[in-house]
């Protein structure tokens, strides 16, 4: 697929559990049945003469973006932006006034930022006759992924007056403009921020042109991990943490000592290969860390028999006992080498040639299995658009994450530092999916370490008694909060539930804000 101009590679993330195919037609959404087929339940279930009429045609990733939003439920939707100077407005119903949700209007743009080749693709919605939005939802995805994964999102989110929605692609990602990845410090500390800042400054840069004070941060996976990381660099811009799913939360004995990439190499093994190999696994059982009380009963499961746990070892927070994971050994030599030499996933796709979209089949035909047939292909072919771009991004993981998806700077060594922001903190949720291969215990004890940081100014608990999970002390307010019958994407795999929660939380934000409004 070629590229649209200013964008050029990305890649996307999107569990899917084979749980997710039994689920009640009112969480598949309303999308009509048409007569496209399936893929079938093989390992790789793209054929190879459809595989190589994909390569051969090349769809580029601005096509396909345009056609995974054609899915709003909106009459009208903007193209893509192709250039800085080039946006795009529709108004989501002709008339706008026929909208039972409120004149509403979708945007896409190219926003140029400092320096060469250095743009962001952004996707937002904006309630026109409410005038200047009070609010603002910013939306980010994990490692190679792309905005058009929260397609399911866009319309319910948007729907809350007083607030305006922003969903962006990171830089190195997506459509967002691909510069070239480079690291210049010399020590490991210096390698890490510098990869970590290469993200969260050019975040920075994207609020400074759009004029935005204040904004709630929702990020998945990658994009959790760095919505903490800015919420802690830039901290009075940050009104609440929305952490879907995030990747490097928990700390990991090997991965803090595991040496960084050599210094200009390109590519790493990712998050992405860490969700390949567990999906099958443990997709098909709950969390072993999730409370009885919110597991799905076993005999709402497909059936397939549940493996042996993982965790060997309890790790006791406030009273529960949570399964911890045992001492991981280190992983094979060849799996390190791979990470360290940065070779990506992607770069497998792009040498592949034709075989590419056969391969990247593999991977959508299992995370995207619960959609109608006709969204399940057009996120494949958005998938392998984005895979097939020049990598830049991409590079920078293996300087943040050890090999293994664990964390080279663990964020629970510092969300406590949430509660000292301002005289408030910053408020965070911890999202997990049922069937999360992202091991809910590390939010449950970022929550414990939140909650146990005394706060020593300013009203605490603003929240409620929902943040205080039994605590008697004014600490640091933190919550986690899990969408049933889905995995590591779960704004996808429980897109209903997923947009509840997320609107409660933006009603919580509303309060608080008016609250400190009042105290300032």
């Amino acid at each position: 697929m070629a590229p649209s101009p200013p964008n050029e590679e990305l890649q996307s993330s999107t569990q899917q559990s084979p749980l997710a195919s039994q689920r009640a037609p009112e969480t598949q959404g309303t999308a009509s049945e048409t007569k496209t087929t399936r893929f079938p339940s093989n390992l790789f279930p793209l054929g190879y003469k459809e595989g190589f009429s994909q390569w051969w045609t090349a769809v580029s990733p601005t096509v396909a973006e345009s056609t995974v939003l054609g899915y709003l439920p909106f009459n009208k939707k903007p193209a893509p932006a192709t250039s800085p100077q080039e946006g795009h407005a529709e108004a989501t119903t002709n008339p706008p006034s026929a909208d039972q949700h409120g004149p509403r209007e979708c945007a896409s743009n190219l926003v140029p930022l400092s320096g060469k080749n250095r743009l962001i693709n952004e996707f937002s919605i904006t309630r026109t006759a409410e005038g200047t939005p009070e609010n603002h939802l910013v939306m980010l995805h994990g490692y190679g992924a792309g905005l058009g994964f929260f397609y399911k999102n866009y319309d319910q989110l948007s729907r809350r007056p007083g607030w305006k929605l922003w969903s962006l692609d990171l830089l190195g990602y997506g459509r967002s403009s691909r510069p070239p990845f480079t690291i210049k410090s010399k020590d490991s500390e210096g390698k890490i921020t510098e990869a970590e800042d290469w993200f969260i400054d050019a975040l920075e840069e994207w609020r400074e042109v759009r004029g935005i004070e204040r904004f709630t941060l929702m990020g998945h996976s990658f994009g959790g991990y760095l919505a903490v990381r800015y919420a802690l660099k830039y901290q009075n811009r940050v009104n609440k943490l929305i952490l879907a799913s995030p990747v490097g939360v928990p700390e990991d004995p090997y991965a803090v000592r595991e040496d960084l990439p050599d210094e200009g190499a390109k590519g790493d093994k990712s998050a992405l290969d860490q969700e390949f190999m567990q999906t099958q696994r443990e997709a098909t059982r709950s969390n072993p860390n999730l409370p009885d009380s919110l597991k799905v009963p076993k005999d709402s499961y497909p059936s397939p028999s549940a493996p042996a746990s993982a965790s060997a070892s309890t790790t006791s927070l406030g009273g529960k006992t949570l399964n911890a994971p045992a001492p991981r050994r280190p992983l094979p030599k060849w799996l390190v080498c791979l990470w360290e030499a940065n070779i990506s996933p992607f770069s497998l796709v792009r040498w592949s040639g034709p075989l590419g979209p056969r391969l990247v089949s593999g991977w959508t035909s299992r995370r995207f299995n619960q959609l109608p047939p006709e969204e399940s292909r057009a996120l494949h072919d958005y998938a392998y658009s984005l895979f097939r771009q020049r990598g830049s991004g991409e590079y920078a993981l293996a300087y943040i994450l050890a090999p293994g998806a664990y964390a080279r700077r663990p964020l629970l060594w510092r969300v406590q530092d949430l509660t000292k922001v301002n005289r408030f903190g910053i408020p965070s949720v911890w999202m997990y999916g049922e069937m999360d291969w992202m091991d809910i215990a590390g939010g449950y004890a970022a929550q414990e370490k939140i909650q146990n940081t005394p706060v020593e100014e300013g009203p605490s608990w603003i929240g409620g008694e929902e943040w205080r999970s039994g605590k008697k002390g004014k600490g640091g307010e933190a919550k986690v909060l899990v969408v049933r019958n889905a995995g590591h994407h779960l704004y996808l795999d429980g897109w209903k539930e997923f947009n509840g929660m997320v609107l409660k939380e933006m009603e919580d934000v509303e309060k608080r804000e008016n609250l400190r409004k009042q105290v300032a």
